[in-house]
């Protein structure tokens, strides 16, 4: 059964067409997700209004406009054209037409194609306007709950394997924040495996199929994460958003200086000045020289303090 979007785009009309929409201006646009339902009716209006969509892929941006009752002509603007693909949405844009881009989902150029393609619009001297919207990084840290959170670092995609991979997250698990990172279905129990193993109290919140009829929200110590992915046949199926959460500021003095860090600071720290004994640390083992630091002095007072009591 095809709903009458007549309706839906009367509403948007109603809702934002009192709103200035310049020509030639680029809209960079958010997208569902996964839920139709999350389109936001200035999205609807701006795509009814606009004289070209730029998009990731035609048939996913195609099936959107549908949906819509709408039919734009369509750009194929993707990671692997996109500088070339820029120059002819630019040509647009010279001409005084208004241009919209979407990604297949989500807001563009987070983890998407589209920065590429804004870089050159305002180099250019073209306004871009951005829609805000779905995004799959916000909505899993909105139900994360993470009360420790004061920033958060945006990972998304990990590098694929080797030792890019093991070093990048590596380096996410040395940093006290919490970061969001996306997997794909078929690498998510090595991912889960290798969280396990290298933090398995850090506590983690996995999201899967936002949106969608079949979405799961878990939070669990990633010790559990794999257990939780092997108990059910659908766990490792679909797209993954996975949030670390921040660290305890005790822990984290603990988790986010690697022990060899550390064992190099406390040997400088007994023949050297502190300050000069946390550079050489820092410059020795490459950890943070500020966590170095932090941690040189609650280690001084902590001796002064038992050096107090010994009296």
């Amino acid at each position: 059964m095809t709903t009458d979007p007549a309706p839906l785009l009367h509403a948007a009309r109603l809702a934002t067409g009192h709103q200035q929409h310049p020509a030639g201006t680029l809209y960079v646009v958010a997208t569902p997700i996964g839920n139709l339902a999350d389109l936001t009716l200035r999205a609807i209006h701006v795509l009814g209004l606009v004289d070209a969509v730029a998009c990731e892929d035609t048939r996913v941006a195609a099936q959107l406009l549908t949906h819509l009752g709408l039919h734009k002509p369509l750009r194929a603007l993707h990671a692997h054209n996109e500088h070339e693909a820029a120059q002819g949405v630019l040509a647009l844009l010279a001409q005084g037409q208004r241009v919209a881009y979407v990604s297949d989902a989500g807001t563009p150029a987070v983890s998407d194609p589209g920065a590429v393609l804004v870089a050159a619009a305002r180099a250019a001297g073209h306004a871009v306007v951005p829609l805000p919207g779905p995004s799959s990084a916000l909505a899993a840290l909105s139900a994360a709950g993470d009360t420790l959170a004061t920033a958060f670092c945006f990972i998304g995609f990990l590098p694929a394997k080797g030792g890019d991979r093991r070093t990048a997250l590596a380096a996410v698990l040395a940093d006290a924040r919490a970061h969001v990172l996306f997997e794909a279905p078929h690498r998510i129990a090595e991912l889960a495996a290798a969280l396990a193993e290298a933090a398995p109290q850090r506590t983690v919140t996995l999201c899967r199929e936002l949106t969608k009829q079949f979405e799961s929200i878990v939070t669990r110590p990633a010790a559990e994460l794999p257990g939780w992915l092997a108990a059910g046949a659908h766990h490792e199926r679909g797209e993954f958003v996975l949030v670390l959460h921040a660290l305890p500021p005790t822990v984290a003095d603990d988790e986010a200086l690697p022990p060899a860090a550390l064992q190099a600071l406390r040997v400088l720290m007994r023949e050297l000045p502190l300050k000069q004994a946390v550079a050489l640390a820092a410059e020795l083992s490459g950890a943070p020289r500020k966590a170095l630091y932090q941690r040189a002095l609650a280690e001084r007072d902590a001796g002064a303090s038992e050096g107090e009591s010994d009296a």
